[in-house]
């Protein structure tokens, strides 16, 4: 019998696995998450796999990567860098170790390091370790090869399908390592392969062998670990992407606005996977069409807009270009529309797989004309359910497109999410037109208040209207060169989005007495709040203020913003939120933070940077 290793108790831990890209690393990884997050844990999640389709097995540019963060709270990064690398070959060892702690474990398949794989890897010597200077103590050399074709031998599997079990072998080892329940990991298998139950089964038994593996050998490491969940809120809980998250707070926001959802999109990554979900959901009322080109998946979304959907179009930066000229369509037509930009990096196809947040100017700006319209950006995995729910709102509460920009970072990632109730949600009240105006309907009449035009769906009787790319009178809707009526419907059209009301930016950390109030925008909250939390640690007093509104800006931004003597602006582009703001706030001058990697900030980066900043300016 194995002797008993003890079981020591974690208040957080990284894991990363990473492998061949066919090697399943994503799957492993999303069902480590998954598991997590389903026992209350605090998980944030960071996939990083190449742009190419099918790199050369084996070589260095192939690796896949899947990093997620396990704490017994909130979790607000995937980590610097790893506790546990899983390398399941050469090239994922040479690429991957920088990743990981000095003392991280690290566990090898020890089948994919021969002379051929060392070749591919390009070491130099059989002495891989060394080489690499990590410490033989540290690793868990374990021929998963081997031990999963054991396994799997009366299987009847090919040898082919018997290689992709692999990283189910890893998985069930890490789940030994962290006490994970194997029940939890075959019901989600299971579900995954509902349709092919034997494929299910033997990947719960390789989990399974993996995890006996653990038991049976301890592996080489001193102790099994344990995370406990705290603080944890009643109601049911999942595991969900930003995309996932988008797609469903699109559902939400239609069935609470009580319209069809329109989704008119083209594949593109990193924003696929809105319309794979989406189409799903046809019970729902949600109709998907993946058209032949960007330029006619914005353009029929702006048909369904006219129809009286909810319509929404989903894209990443070189689409958000295509779609340009639809997008001002439905700004001159005013006509509700939620534009999602799922960010990568570029320019052109660039960083296909990577995450940036370089297209801000070009959602703000990037249309001819005076063409004003709302920005969104998600701050998290799961905040994206808000923030697109929250552009539907705007989109058909003041029928104008609305930008919504998220990346790849948090599209990609995942998070703990509570399930929110639909009566919870803020409801929806299209400006549609009203009884007294039938009969007497012009398309660009304004409500007084709020300068919105009224929306008549075409087929209703007594509001006969035309809307077109030609400029129209704003009193008989006809069509207009008049130049005092042009700057007229100019003005209106940026009033009406100046107008909109959006909730006051908010300040955390030392909001009274802070030496260094760092600002960001979107997707970077994590990193940023995470850096204030270490700086405070530091014995500094230091703020946050994360902006989700972009355009309107919060009424009170300009009056946060001056009350810090020291700002620094930190944004993944060279400077673009900076820019808009000094634009935005007569005579502020912020210091600057920028990195365009294709990755997530680095918070010790941060830190020494914030840090650098406050002790220049004492």
């Amino acid at each position: 019998m194995a002797e008993q290793l003890e079981v020591k108790e974690l208040d957080q831990v990284v894991v990363r696995f990473s492998g061949d890209s066919g090697d399943g690393m994503q799957l492993a990884g999303s069902i480590f998450s998954t598991v997590s997050a389903s026992v209350g844990n605090g998980i944030s999640t960071f996939p990083d796999y190449p742009a190419d389709i099918r790199a050369p097995q084996g070589s260095l540019t192939g690796v896949s990567g899947f990093q997620v963060h396990i704490g017994e709270g909130r979790v607000y990064t995937p980590g610097d860098l790893c506790d546990v690398l899983v390398a399941m070959n050469a090239a994922a060892l040479k690429t991957q170790y920088r990743y990981a702690k000095p003392q991280a474990t690290i566990i090898i398949d020890t089948d994919s390091f021969g002379p051929n794989d060392l070749k591919k890897a390009e070491f130099q010597t059989d002495d891989y370790l060394a080489e690499m200077n990590i410490d033989p103590d540290r690793v868990v050399a374990c021929p998963i090869t081997k031990m999963v074709k054991n396994c799997l031998a009366d299987s009847g599997l090919d040898n082919k399908a018997v290689l992709k079990c692999r990283n189910m072998f890893a998985l069930g080892l890490v789940c030994w390592l962290f006490n994970r329940d194997l029940n939890l990991v075959a019901n989600f298998l299971r579900e995954k392969f509902a349709k092919k139950p034997a494929i299910a089964e033997n990947n719960i038994k390789v989990v399974q062998a993996g995890y006996d593996y653990g038991h049976n050998v301890h592996a080489s490491v001193p102790a099994t670990y344990r995370i406990e969940s705290k603080d944890k809120v009643p109601g049911r809980y999942m595991d969900i992407t930003g995309n996932k998250a988008t797609a469903y707070g699109l559902i939400a926001a239609a069935e609470k606005a009580g319209l069809k959802l329109y989704l008119g999109s083209y594949p593109i990554t990193p924003a696929t996977d809105i319309l794979h979900e989406l189409s799903k959901h046809k019970s729902c009322g949600v109709i998907t069409v993946q058209c032949e080109d960007e330029i006619s998946g914005c353009a029929s979304a702006v048909g369904a807009a006219f129809a009286g959907a909810l319509a929404a179009t989903s894209t990443s930066g070189p689409g958000i270009c295509l779609k340009s000229e639809a997008i001002n369509l439905a700004v001159i037509d005013e006509l509700p529309l939620v534009v999602i930009d799922v960010q990568r990096g570029g320019p052109s196809t660039g960083l296909p797989t990577k995450s940036e947040q370089t297209d801000l100017l070009q959602a703000l700006y990037g249309r001819n004309g005076e063409s004003p319209m709302p920005v969104i950006a998600a701050t998290s995995p799961t905040n994206c359910f808000e923030a697109v729910y929250m552009a539907a709102k705007i989109a058909l509460e003041h029928l104008t497109p609305v930008i919504l920009l998220t990346d790849a970072f948090v599209a990609n990632g995942s998070a703990a999410w509570k399930l929110p109730k639909m009566e919870e949600l803020p409801e929806i009240h299209p400006h549609y037109v009203t009884e007294e105006q039938k009969y007497k309907y012009t398309p660009y009449v304004r409500d007084e208040k709020s300068g919105v035009r009224y929306w008549a769906i075409p087929g209703q009787e007594g509001y006969t209207h035309i809307l077109g790319g030609l400029e129209k009178d704003g009193k008989t809707g006809a069509i207009s060169t008049n130049p005092e009526n042009h700057h007229d419907m100019v003005i209106q059209r940026y009033a009406k989005i100046a107008n909109i009301p959006v909730p006051d930016l908010e300040v955390e950390g030392d909001v009274d007495d802070a030496e260094l109030l760092i600002v960001g925008f979107g997707s970077t909250y994590g990193h940023l709040y995470s850096a204030m939390e270490e700086l405070q640690k530091k014995g500094h007093k230091v703020a946050l203020a994360q902006f989700q509104y972009i355009n309107p800006l919060p009424k009170n931004t300009a009056k946060v913003l001056k009350r810090y003597k020291k700002v620094v602006v930190a944004e993944q582009n060279l400077g673009q939120f900076r820019a808009y703001l000094r634009i935005r706030v007569n005579g502020f001058v912020p210091e600057k933070f920028n990195q365009v990697k294709g990755q997530p900030f680095v918070v010790s980066e941060l830190v020494t940077a914030f840090e650098k900043i406050i002790n220049d300016n004492k």
